[in-house]
Order: C-alpha cells, then sequence, then structure tokens
C-alpha cells in the first residue's frame, strides 16, 4: 500500500517535467514568426541578426519545443533515421503564391539527433 503514493507522486514529477514550453527567443515576435509561413510576408527576415546570435541556445532543446517556440515547421527532412532538419525559411520559398526563386531562399536549419534533440542550428541558402 505505501508503495502506490511513492508511484504517484514519481509520475507526477516526470509529468511536470516533461511539459515544455516556448523558448527564450530574444527580441524575436514568435506570434509575427508564426504567421509568416515559408517567409512569405518577410517579417522573419526582421530576425536574421538575433538569430544568428542566440543560435547556440537552442541546442540540446527538443522537436516540440520547438514546434511550441516558432510553429509548424515549413519543411522536415528525414536523413538515414537518425537525423531530422526542421526549416524555417526567412526569405520567400517557391511555397509562396506568385513567387519564384533563382536561387535557394536564405532559411534557418534546425538539425536534431535521433532522440529529436537539437545538434545544430545554421542559417543558410544550403539544404543538407
Amino acid at each position: 500500500m505505501s508503495r502506490i503514493p511513492q508511484v504517484l507522486l514519481t509520475l507526477l514529477v516526470f509529468a511536470t517535467l516533461s511539459c515544455t514550453g516556448p523558448l527564450d527567443t530574444g527580441i524575436i515576435d514568435t506570434e509575427e514568426w508564426k504567421k509568416d509561413r515559408y517567409g512569405c510576408l518577410g517579417l522573419r527576415l526582421a530576425y536574421e541578426s538575433e538569430i544568428r546570435s542566440i543560435k547556440n541556445s537552442f541546442l540540446g532543446k527538443n522537436n516540440q519545443e520547438l514546434i511550441k517556440t516558432f510553429g509548424r515547421p515549413d519543411r522536415v527532412e528525414l536523413v538515414d533515421k537518425s537525423q531530422t532538419f526542421f526549416f524555417y525559411f526567412l526569405e520567400p520559398s517557391s511555397n509562396c503564391e506568385g513567387v519564384e526563386t533563382e536561387k535557394e531562399p536564405l532559411k534557418v536549419l534546425f538539425r536534431l539527433n535521433s532522440i529529436n534533440k537539437v545538434s545544430e542550428v545554421t542559417v543558410t541558402t544550403l539544404n543538407p
């Protein structure tokens, strides 16, 4: 009978610790960021320097924290079942209505490892 309260307390602590909230993004207005899907409105580009300055603070964070903070990624790529990339476009991508890009748009790439933790953050026009 005395093990039941211990188990319940352990479950309660685990549930509390597993809940995640949004990450600290400095001056980035995350609501504005979320409205700018695929970078179509050009709102995200204003935050390029802020992303570059705080990108290392996202290392070790999990995929759910990213989604709660920045919204659903514009694109997701799975590589070798051990890595996932989350793409957030800063410049308008080819998914934007009336936009035809001659070059790859600038984007933020979050590389996640096999346990969905961020292992690298890059601001680039290159694809993984």
